[in-house]
């Protein structure tokens, strides 16, 4: 990152600064101080957490706890014609070295939502209110929201409701990795199969959940 030279090029008194070798002279000397204080004032920004780019997330990955890179390959995200969901605009562009049956590194933008993820996971106090504001933080500027329900047995069923126009963020929760539930608790996951459409249910009437015509049945993954 190039500093600038002219806070110290600045100080030179009329006597030297009409002195072209001169003024080139110290300006060679201090642009390597000045660039040192250009990368060192630029660092906070570089890391920060909704600017970070490529390896910066990598960097930012390691001290958060979450891999770029997924223990299972990702199916169905690839961009494809005549595809729902996978269309332009909404599938991922195959890159060399990646398999071809699924992806395993993350884009950067879902590779945010994961690091947002984890360091929500490890600020939540297990409490399913809690787990709402948790996944209310991490998914709402995104449009999507989240129900949940507890089974009173150690199980508990997360859905996921929203455009769902991400395919890759719709995989990665539907294989749980955004992982936000009690230890040992099994956590089951749902996304409806018409998007945007409210989920089916008897005796409910919400934003989220619905009767016969309205409401559409979840697809357990």
């Amino acid at each position: 990152m190039a500093g600038d030279v002219t806070p110290y090029t600045g100080l030179i008194t009329s006597k030297h600064a009409d002195k072209p070798n001169f003024m080139a002279t110290v300006a060679a000397s201090v642009q390597p101080i000045a660039d040192t204080l250009a990368t060192l004032n630029g660092l906070n920004a570089a890391f920060d957490l909704d600017l970070a780019q490529g390896q910066q997330l990598d960097i930012l990955g390691e001290w958060i706890g979450a891999s770029r890179f997924v223990s299972s390959a990702l199916d169905g995200v690839y961009f494809s014609f005549d595809i729902s969901g996978l269309g332009f605009e909404q599938g991922v562009i195959w890159s060399p070295g990646e398999p071809l049956t699924g992806l395993i590194a993350l884009p950067d933008d879902v590779y945010l939502t994961l690091l947002k993820a984890t360091i929500v996971a490890n600020h939540w106090d297990g409490s399913i209110s809690g787990a709402y504001t948790a996944w209310q933080t991490l998914l709402g500027p995104q449009g999507y929201q989240i129900l949940i329900q507890d089974n009173g047995d150690m199980t508990m069923v997360l859905a996921l409701h929203g455009a769902l126009v991400d395919p890759v963020f719709t995989q990665l929760f539907a294989a749980g990795v955004l992982d936000l539930r009690p230890a040992g608790v099994e956590a089951s996951y749902v996304i409806p199969t018409i998007p945007a459409a409210p989920f089916f249910g008897l005796d409910i009437e919400t934003e989220y959940v619905d009767g016969l015509d309205f409401g559409a049945f979840g697809q357990f993954t």
